[in-house]
């Protein structure tokens, strides 16, 4: 039994023997049994054996020891991440998700929350649900790329850390001959002469046949253009004096769509001959350290003329940190590579601005801190 003791116990019945074993020193050698009384209670078992020199042989059996049942630990700490997420049925507008149940930590599980992106968009969606291990988002747009994770939490608001994630790129028409996007392209390199820089990059598969590939230009926030549809694996892209960000998609006879290849960052050398000045300065502060765990604020400064509307700060741990939880931004990890998005609250941050979240998490070697950031594609100076 659970949470308590499980013991055993037997009784006599009335109607049994009461057998006496006397040595034949005290009775002669004769063994009597006498029948219970009716109506009388039943003899005692002797709980104790008669003294050595009495000749009587006597073994008393053993008396159980009592064990516990395991007692679950109260100690403050969260689930353990879901595991083996994946998607299943996709198409143009959903996809259904199933994962392995997490690891309850302290407290009892009480749901999930499926957070996802749109590939070069700075917007986080967020779904919270019950305890379950399957459900299916309708909010998607037809041949669109997205990354899902989920994440864990318990009846005291502690969350895991993330699942593996899960990229899906949705098909262009869920009817015809073909409903399936291609491969995405591999090895985009970007090779500058001047003013303008050659793209190129490895051919897709596809179940039916890649027919060509868009090349698009991204502004860094939410908003890629497409460039050029072409046959080949390069094309030839102008480099205005700034930071450009490329990225490369397959496409089908049907006009299904690959996952992109990319973005690659091309900065125009020349006029200006300089950078410009950075656009923004990150603060980094560990605020406190212990053995195996650390919390640290992120303070993000616009040092720029103009407001910025919506921002993605990445940034790489230069120690093995796993981020266990944040606040004031959505975050997500692969390896030493952390990405964090603004809350629609602290979205826009005013010239001369900046805004401050934080994070809880782990280490095990070095929580040495990160040596550079790039707020929106652009590289931030620090201090």
């Amino acid at each position: 039994m659970v949470g308590g003791l499980s013991k055993h116990t037997r009784r006599l019945l009335p109607a049994l023997l009461a057998v006496v074993a006397l040595p034949a020193a005290v009775m002669g050698a004769v063994l009597v049994t006498i029948p219970a009384a009716a109506g009388t209670a039943p003899p005692a078992l002797l709980d104790t054996c008669p003294p050595v020199p009495s000749g009587v042989g006597c073994t008393l059996p053993a008396t159980p020891t009592p064990t516990s049942s395991p007692t679950l630990s109260t100690t403050p700490f969260p689930p353990g991440p879901p595991t083996n997420l994946a998607a299943t049925a996709v198409t143009t507008g959903s996809v259904t998700l199933t994962w392995t149940a997490s690891v309850r930590g302290c407290c009892t599980i009480v749901g999930y929350d499926i957070q996802y992106t749109q590939a070069f968009n700075d917007i986080v969606w967020q779904v919270s649900l019950g305890n379950v291990t399957t459900a299916t988002i309708n909010t998607l747009t037809r041949a669109s790329e997205y990354r899902f994770v989920v994440t864990a939490r318990d009846d005291q608001g502690r969350r895991s850390n993330q699942s593996n994630s899960v990229r899906v790129v949705t098909p262009v028409t869920d009817t015809g001959p073909d409903t399936v996007p291609p491969q995405a392209p591999t090895d985009l390199t970007a090779t500058q002469t001047g003013a303008s820089a050659l793209l190129t990059w490895s051919p897709s598969t596809d179940n039916v046949g890649v027919t060509g590939y868009n090349v698009y230009r991204f502004d860094g926030l939410y908003i890629s253009t497409l460039l050029a549809t072409v046959t080949g694996t390069s094309y030839t892209v102008p480099l205005p004096a700034t930071y450009n960000f490329f990225h490369v998609r397959a496409r089908d006879a049907v006009g299904n769509l690959s996952a992109s290849a990319g973005p690659v960052t091309v900065y125009v050398t020349g006029t200006p001959s300089t950078p410009p000045p950075r656009p923004c300065r990150v603060t980094y502060t560990t605020q406190s350290q212990w053995t195996g765990g650390f919390v640290a604020s992120v303070t993000v400064h616009n040092t720029g003329t103009t407001a910025i509307d919506g921002w993605t700060l990445a940034f790489t741990f230069a120690g093995d940190q796993r981020i266990t939880n944040a606040w004031n931004a959505a975050y997500t990890q692969s390896g030493a590579v952390v990405t964090a998005r603004n809350a629609d609250w602290n979205r826009v941050i005013p010239a001369g601005g900046s805004t401050t979240f934080g994070m809880q998490g782990s280490w095990t070697a070095s929580n040495a801190p990160p040596a550079a950031f790039t707020l929106n594609g652009a590289a931030c100076a620090t201090g």
